[in-house]
């Protein structure tokens, strides 16, 4: 009987161990992700290709980021562009600028105003928010800055 609860109380232990020592979720997996920004005045979407991570000077590759190719569909008034997404505490962060980032009046023919976006998204639920800042506003207003929420899916 003492072995018995010897044997079930090791057991138990190699549980909370394993338990306890779990690895952490892993990090968004490289591959093409669809861009969505329901709240964004704009009419285009976004892939995001990342399917590679960014490189240290000496070629090796970095664990803590990956490089991030930006396709607009339409190409109209809108950039391809190419950014590091680097990751820190289950987070991504990415800043890019967008000589078309804010929108003003009819929004396909209207005057666009450049911007300096930074997205920010978690690395396992793919939502984040984009914090976009403009030196001046539409029509004369001020600058400032507009907060969209977004989320990833995976192509």
């Amino acid at each position: 009987m003492e072995d018995h609860v010897k044997s079930v109380v090791a057991i138990a232990a190699l549980l909370v161990a394993a338990l306890v020592s779990a690895p952490s979720a892993p990090a968004m997996t490289l591959g093409n992700y669809l861009l969505h920004i329901p709240d964004r005045r704009d009419f285009h979407t976004y892939v995001w290709s990342m399917i590679a991570p960014c490189r240290n000077p000496d070629n090796s590759k970095r664990q803590d980021c990956i490089d991030v190719d930006t396709l607009p569909q339409p190409i109209a008034k809108a950039i391809y562009g190419r950014a590091e997404a680097t990751l820190a505490d289950n987070r991504y962060t990415m800043a890019m600028d967008d000589p078309f980032g804010l929108r003003c009046g009819d929004i396909y023919y209207g005057p666009t105003i450049p911007t300096h976006d930074v997205y920010t998204w978690d690395a396992t639920t793919l939502t984040g928010e984009l914090v976009s800042s403009f030196a001046a506003g539409c029509d004369g207003a001020p600058g400032g800055q507009l907060t969209y929420p977004f989320f990833l899916t995976r192509m």
